[in-house]
């Protein structure tokens, strides 16, 4: 017996005794549905069991239990929202292969590129802010926190600075950029400590101040920085007061690359100011070692750290952030921005190697590790990562990562990287059946794996056409050829070119309609499928319609099927023509039986030898028809029938009494002995005994008449 428990409520055997189970002869079974991704656990009976079973007719409960949640509210609307981002992407990536494959790497698409990334990240931000606003919540709890929008928002916009720069910035240092998303997302040193500080007198006297005079330096927060130096002014030291206030103006003359038109430019100023700091440290080292103490702590040495990061000297640097409680992620922005302002993003990966040996990253946290791999340069890691943090993250990066060749198109069973992430997101929209459209939009996109399977769901979709809801929403956009959810699957098949699947759907809907006896939509929907057999099968039930309800119920029927003759080709191959050849003997027989039922029975006779004649009405009918001649053979006020017409219906009746004779009766009588109660075919060779009468009768009073 498998080592792994299932906890089921209720419980199928007492806690800790699943071997109980197995003494009773049973096994645990399950059944995936055809609807979503929820699966059904029952008890079954163990195959190889020779223990003793439970009776078969005693009732085990049945244990329903979803994949995955289905997305509530707030989730839903994430989702719906950021398809019609993807939606842009994927006619992006359209439009450039019809052009040129090649083009898809333009500055012009690379820019399109970027700003949809960036749209993901601004929508993203939206949900990170509506989660964390505080409860309570008029739409109940939330199914994802703040705290998780906010971990996608970090990785989403970490990979738009890392692979998606401004067309043309391709190549420029990166330092500055990996700074600002450090300080956008993960923002120290806090406000609240700041406040706390410029409050005091001598904010020198607290225990925070250097540390967080230091963060604030290490940041680039100059705005702080330059405050807190100049309030050294006050400090007791001159010697503080004289190296604040050259550190106020170093700090802020730093260079900043986005002040400058040209890297060569900025790399000289750079050196440049690098020269200043060197003169500084060259001016802190002349202070005696005696003045280098307050009454608090050794200043000194905190400014020391202070200049050593100025300095850009990396190993301060590193221990400076491992005393600050910084991460890696610190020390490789800093790195960026004071060991080498020109650190472009291709040489990351040095720097974040060698950190990282010193500084790994948290193991058990999945968004700390996704950051680690899209600095490391690793994308395929990345997804995994992203894919245990959200599918929708790692289905989204996925499919701009391809875009920008930063993953290979391989294929595992014949399935690319990029579709196997949108393919796993794909598979948890299904598990709510009402997201049935963005669940094909996502598998739509990912070649002929994704296709078959958006296929699969299309097929399975409810479409909710039973006229039990006729008085609800459902009855009400009942009109023409198209039926509510149904409308929507045929125009999906329709825009991604799903002719198959769209034939399976209207064969389904078919069956459905046959069932609710709308015969005249089946019937569409059948030539709609180009599906003949089941024409037949719908033209059939029409026909046992005469036999189970009647003339009038049968004319009204066979009715509503008619205008779709009027839309058919009737010159078709063999194989279909003979269905539609039986679609047009249930509208002629109609059409007969109606002009009965209005007592016009001129033409109902002429119709009658028409059927005959035209050789629309089948063999099996043949009986049928020279019994509702009788009425009309003995009309009273006229003769109905020509010589040759009833010499027609003559002719047909021998060739049944003949036939009939000779072992053939099935083909000719079945449908006749059908209309009678407890009949065979000796009944219904009986019946036509009176057609053989009036057909008599009808010719002794031709003569009269004619002599």
């Amino acid at each position: 017996m498998s080592t792994e428990l299932f906890n089921l409520t209720p419980p199928l055997v007492p806690a800790g005794k699943p071997e109980d189970l197995l003494l009773a002869g049973q096994a645990l079974a399950a059944s995936l549905s055809p609807l979503d991704n929820s699966l059904a656990v029952f008890v079954t009976n163990a195959p190889t069991s020779q223990l003793s079973k439970r009776p078969p007719g005693e009732e085990q409960p049945i244990y329903f239990s979803g994949i995955d949640a289905v997305p509530s509210s707030e989730r839903r609307l994430f989702i719906t929202d950021t398809l019609v981002i993807f939606a842009a992407f994927q006619n992006l990536i359209k439009t450039s292969r019809d052009k040129d494959p090649e083009w898809l790497q333009s500055d012009q698409n690379h820019t399109v590129m970027r700003k949809l990334a960036i749209d993901y990240v601004n929508f993203i931000k939206e949900c990170w802010i509506h989660a964390s606003q505080p409860a309570p919540r008029p739409d109940g709890p939330l199914q994802f926190s703040g705290d998780h929008y906010r971990s996608l928002y970090t990785c989403f916009s970490l990979f738009v600075v890392l692979y998606l720069p401004e067309a043309g910035y391709e190549e420029a240092p990166v330092g500055e950029e990996l700074m600002e998303w450090l300080n956008i997302h993960f923002i120290e040193p806090s406000t609240e400590e700041g406040d706390h500080l410029s409050s005091l007198k001598s904010p020198w006297e607290d225990e925070s101040f250097w540390s967080y005079l230091t963060r604030a330096t290490l940041r680039g927060l100059s705005k702080a920085s330059v405050f807190f130096f100049k309030v050294l002014s006050g400090h007791p030291s001159e010697d503080l007061q004289q190296l604040a206030e050259s550190m106020a103006s170093m700090i802020t003359s730093q260079p900043r690359l986005q002040n400058f038109s040209a890297e060569r430019d900025f790399a000289h100023a750079s050196r440049r100011w690098k020269d200043k700091v060197k003169a500084l440290r060259v001016e802190m080292d002349q202070i005696p070692e005696t003045d280098r103490y307050d009454d608090f702590d050794n200043w000194w040495d905190r400014l020391s750290d202070i200049v050593g990061i100025l300095e850009g000297r990396g190993e301060i640097v590193q221990r400076v952030c491992e005393e600050l409680g910084a991460d890696w992620k610190e020390v490789c922005a800093a790195w960026g921005v004071f060991v080498d302002p020109r650190l472009r993003r291709q040489d990351l990966l040095e720097v974040v190697d060698r950190v990282l040996d010193d500084m790994p990253p948290d193991p058990t946290n999945i968004e700390d590790l996704v950051h680690t791999s899209l600095f490391a340069g690793k994308p395929v890691e990345a997804l995994l990562h992203a894919s245990q943090l959200d599918r929708w993250l790692s289905a989204h990066l996925a499919d701009i990562m391809e875009a920008l060749s930063l993953i290979e198109n391989l294929t595992y069973d014949e399935v690319s990287i990029r579709d196997q992430h949108i393919l796993a997101y794909a598979e948890y929209l299904h598990s709510d059946p009402a997201l049935w459209r963005i669940t094909v939009d996502y598998m739509y996109s990912c070649g002929n794996v994704g296709q078959e399977r958006g296929d699969e769901v299309l097929v399975r979709i409810p479409l909710r056409l039973k006229s039990s809801t006729s008085h609800g929403n459902e009855g009400k956009i009942r009109a023409g050829n198209v039926v509510g959810v149904l409308k929507d699957v045929n125009q999906t098949c329709f825009d991604y070119r799903r002719e198959a699947a769209r034939r399976t759907v209207c064969k389904i809907a078919a069956q459905t309609l046959v069932r609710e006896k709308d015969y005249g939509l089946a019937v569409s929907y059948c030539s709609s499928a180009e599906d003949w057999p089941g024409l037949g099968r719908v033209v059939d039930r029409v026909l046992d319609e005469y036999i189970t309800s009647g003339p009038a119920s049968f004319a009204q029927y066979a009715s509503d099927i008619a205008p779709s003759l009027h839309n058919l080709d009737i010159r078709h191959s063999s194989s279909q023509g003979v269905f539609v050849h039986r679609l047009m003997f249930a509208v002629r027989y109609s059409n007969f039986q109606q002009l009965r039922i209005k007592h016009d029975l001129q033409n109902a006779a002429l119709d009658l030898i028409a059927m005959f004649r035209d050789d629309v009405a089948p063999k099996s009918w043949w009986a049928v028809l020279l019994c509702d001649s009788v009425d009309l053979l003995q009309h009273r006020s006229s003769l109905l029938f020509s010589a040759s017409g009833a010499a027609e219906l003559l002719g047909k009746l021998e060739e049944i009494s003949t036939r009939s004779s000779q072992g053939c009766g099935g083909d000719y009588l079945d449908i006749l002995a059908r209309t009678i109660q407890g009949g065979g075919h000796k009944e219904a060779l009986d019946r036509l005994k009176t057609v053989r009468l009036a057909l008599a009768r009808y010719y002794a009073r031709s003569a009269v008449l004619s002599s």
